[in-house]
């Protein structure tokens, strides 16, 4: 008999926890938003002065809960721009891996000559590209 009341109050803690893990998980997810650094970034080449240019980058999130958000461009001055990568860092259980992302950011139209991309990573260092734009 005692040990039926044991597997009964053990049945209903499992119920318990499963069903309150449910209704929790109809809340909203709480998310914070971080600069992230990237590990490289791809220039190609054959950009004009009239086309879109743009560079894809790449890097390693250190866990499942980063996701990739956005890219800011910060046009300095004629030949120098900035980009910054944002990523959405969910709360809760994350999966403890790297996961490897690339994304494709758009510079805009830029004009003829060399420019200096410095891509700037959250802990305040950067990596520095160079870019060509064709006539």
């Amino acid at each position: 008999m005692r040990s039926t009341m044991a597997v009964l109050s053990m049945g209903t803690l499992i119920a318990a926890s499963i069903f309150g893990g449910a209704a929790s998980a109809t809340e909203p997810i709480k998310t914070r938003e971080v600069v992230t650094g990237i590990s490289d970034a791809f220039v190609p080449g054959g950009f004009s002065s009239e086309s879109d240019a743009y560079v894809v980058t790449s890097g390693v999130f250190p866990n499942g809960c980063y996701s990739w958000k956005r890219a800011e461009v910060a046009h300095k001055g004629t030949n120098y721009h900035e980009v910054k990568t944002y990523a959405t860092i969910s709360e809760g259980m994350c999966l403890m891996v790297l996961v490897p992302f690339t994304k494709e950011v758009t510079l805009g139209k830029l004009e003829a000559g060399e420019h200096k991309l410095r891509f700037v990573n959250g802990d305040g260092t950067y990596l520095e590209k160079t870019m060509r734009i064709e006539q």
